[in-house]
């Protein structure tokens, strides 16, 4: 289409004066005009492009309107051609019986009437060129989501990790008894031997399917709770999968989504190594006690060493994945959040639009999934109710203990928030609560209780001076002897059986406590059980810059209109922040990299703020940040960042933006850094 073309008038009166008159009127308010001969020539100008076309009555009253009608029904679904209809009738059914035949012809048609006011026609034509516009737009921001969606689509398909997202059929008693295929990526068929399997189910492909599998995907799919494990498929030729499940979508669409790779191999290797080791322990049973006590250390340190490398190589991976995911992600979301401001009211395109946004927070949700698995997700400092996180996690924890052990809750009325990450605590407390009832095998009472302590001097190890709250795990069951306490907080030692647990519970528990500003304790002797305290600084007013929640239209007024820097090394994200930004009511000015940004602070003193990405090649977002400090200390600053890569102790003055980010939270973010910035003046 030449661009020229796409906001001309056609005009199709071949009868009188009506086309010399309208093109006159349109031309002189600087509207293209192309003067139609026939209806086939008017064809033949849609075809070229056009904004819109005036047509008279009476010149399809007697026409063939078959082409036309084809035209229409073949248009693009971004596209609605706008039509004026000159009638001498208007368009009332009570005087024009065959304007209802228009309608259903044309569409997108409105009547002028003749004689007409040239006023009027103007009118009408600068409202069908404004929605032509609009559907313009949409075309573009479609295009665009398409071109972001192969690229999804081609990592999707690229990846060796088999991947489905299945939906469990459970029968009338709520048993699990099969589920059927979603989505699988070609890997799944490689690692499974499974093809074509969208639509179909487990069952009917592989009827012989173990009930345990349905048992372990049924339980995520109702608990909402993720698990990893490995299992042989003795169905499918015995082939052994490490496995990664997790609730997909709501939890009413029973959907599980399965990440898995085959170990066969791995765990052929791992059985003759146990074999041989199992050899060399029995030709070794005449050897010294101490020959016996130095052999098992090293098995347990190869056990170790190997699940360092595992953990590490999948780490890697899924955080790898998740980053490339989330960049993918922030360039949907943005756009498809201005595209849902300025389509036309077209309830086709709206459904469309919102299943994009829907599918794209689901990739989001699956993305922070993927990073919390690899632990390289940020933690969020926020101040949060300790009572009521204890009362909301209560009934998942009596879930999971089961109903040999009571639980006893001990939180007092008073308690002062504290601040850190409510999903990471919960999952402490749940591994404390899990700990305690393995130390009772024959059940018992276990108690959660929360004090508040002030400590004058460095009373406990590991914690200054200042206010903490405690929140306690206690047990009565087995203890632990001292030699044992003492290695409690060590990576990958555990008293557990084999297969019962990875020895890294306690130890994460600890880091969280120390990243938080806080310690992790443990209490315990033989046959007295064990107390698990997890101390964490009490909030002040001041510790977290928190917004309050409000419309966009209020946090614009907050900021008011502002000059912007976007720094980004990815062009999509670039222009997608900015678009954001702008629709925003702001000014932007875009950098690809930290010495472009550099030389535009330089040249414009009047930039009121820098949004920059952290994973740059060159100069990377944090020392952008150091460069900028140094130049506009004053500069409020936000850093974007798809995982959690900044560095410790980091400059706390600057916002921190997790990608992908709604336009909601860039605004909340914009006037947090406003925010900081005018506080950090007036000190």
């Amino acid at each position: 289409m030449i661009p020229h073309l796409s906001e001309r008038a056609l005009i199709l009166a071949p009868h009188g004066r009506d086309a010399r008159i309208a093109a006159s009127i349109l031309s002189e308010a600087g509207v293209l005009t192309d003067i139609c001969a026939s209806l086939g020539a008017l064809q033949q100008g849609l075809e070229g492009g056009a904004g819109f076309a005036l047509v008279t009555e009476e010149s399809l009253l007697s026409a063939d309107l078959h082409p036309l009608s084809h035209w229409l029904k073949t248009q693009p679904e971004w596209s609605d051609f706008p039509f004026i209809l000159l009638t001498h009738k208007g368009g009332g059914l009570e005087r024009n019986p065959s304007a209802r035949r228009f309608l259903n012809l044309l569409g997108n048609v409105t009547f002028l009437e003749r004689p007409f006011h040239p006023t009027t026609l103007l009118s009408l034509a600068e409202a069908a060129l404004r929605g032509r516009r609009r559907q313009y737009e949409g075309r573009a921001r479609l295009e665009e989501l398409h071109s972001v969606a192969n690229k999804y689509r081609s990592l999707f398909e690229s990846i060796d990790v088999g991947f489905c997202i299945i939906k469990m059929v459970f029968d009338q008693a709520g048993r699990p008894i099969d589920y059927i295929f979603l989505e699988a990526n070609p890997a799944f068929a490689r690692q499974t031997g499974l093809d074509h399997v969208i639509g179909r189910s487990m069952k009917s492909l592989v009827p012989g399917h173990e009930q345990r599998w349905f048992d372990v995907y049924g339980q995520v799919a109702l608990e909402g709770r993720s698990v990893r494990f490995e299992e042989h498929a003795a169905a499918l030729g015995g082939i052994w999968y490490d496995v990664y499940a997790f609730r997909a979508g709501t939890p009413d669409q029973n959907q599980v989504a399965v990440l898995f790779n085959d170990i066969s191999e791995r765990r052929r290797m791992e059985q003759t190594l146990r074999d041989n080791e199992d050899r060399l322990r029995r030709l070794n049973e005449t050897l010294e006690e101490r020959v016996m006590e130095r052999t098992r250390d090293l098995e347990q340190a190869q056990g170790a060493l190997r699940q360092s490398q595992k953990l590490e190589s999948i780490g890697q991976l899924t955080g790898g994945v998740a980053h490339d995911f989330n960049n993918l992600l922030m360039a949907i979301m943005s756009s498809v959040t201005l595209l849902q401001k300025r389509v036309p009211d077209d309830p086709v395109l709206h459904r469309l639009i919102d299943n994009a946004l829907q599918g794209a927070q689901r990739g989001a949700a699956l993305t922070q999934r993927m990073l919390a698995f690899a632990r390289r997700q940020d933690l969020s400092s926020v101040q949060i109710d300790l009572a009521g996180l204890v009362r909301d996690i209560t009934e998942l924890v009596e879930r999971t203990i089961g109903p040999a052990w009571s639980l006893d809750i001990r939180i007092p009325d008073d308690l002062p928030r504290v601040v850190g990450d409510a999903n990471q605590l919960e999952m402490a407390l749940l591994n404390l609560a899990v700990n305690a009832r393995d130390a009772m095998p024959e059940g018992g009472a276990i108690i959660i209780a929360a004090e508040r302590r002030h400590f004058a001097s460095q009373e406990i190890e590991g914690l200054g001076a200042g206010r903490y709250v405690g929140l306690s795990v206690i047990d009565t069951g087995v203890g632990m002897d001292a030699e044992t306490l003492e290695r409690a907080t060590e990576p990958f030692f555990t008293t557990k059986g084999i297969g019962k647990g990875t020895g890294l519970g306690l130890p994460m528990i600890h880091g969280l406590a120390r990243q938080l500003g806080g310690t992790f304790t443990l209490t315990s002797a033989p046959g007295e059980g064990t107390t698990a305290t997890l101390w964490l600084p009490a909030a002040q007013a001041d510790d977290v810059n928190m917004i309050a929640p409000s419309d966009q239209a209020s946090q614009n007024n907050m900021v008011g209109r502002l000059k912007v820097l976007a720094v980004d090394d990815d062009g999509l994200i670039l222009m997608n922040t900015s678009a954001l930004l702008e629709d925003l009511g702001h000014s932007v000015l875009e950098a690809s990299s930290g010495t472009q940004a550099l030389d535009l602070l330089r040249k414009y003193p009047d930039i009121d703020l820098l949004i920059t990405d952290q994973a740059m090649p060159n100069m990377t977002g944090t020392q952008l940040v150091h460069h900028v400090s140094e130049l506009r200390p004053d500069l409020p600053i936000i850093l974007a960042t798809g995982y959690g890569e900044v560095p410790a102790g980091f400059e706390t003055s600057v916002v921190k933006l997790g990608k992908p980010f709604a336009q909601t939270l860039l605004a909340q973010a914009l006037a947090q850094a406003v925010g900081k910035a005018t506080a950090k003046q007036k000190e």
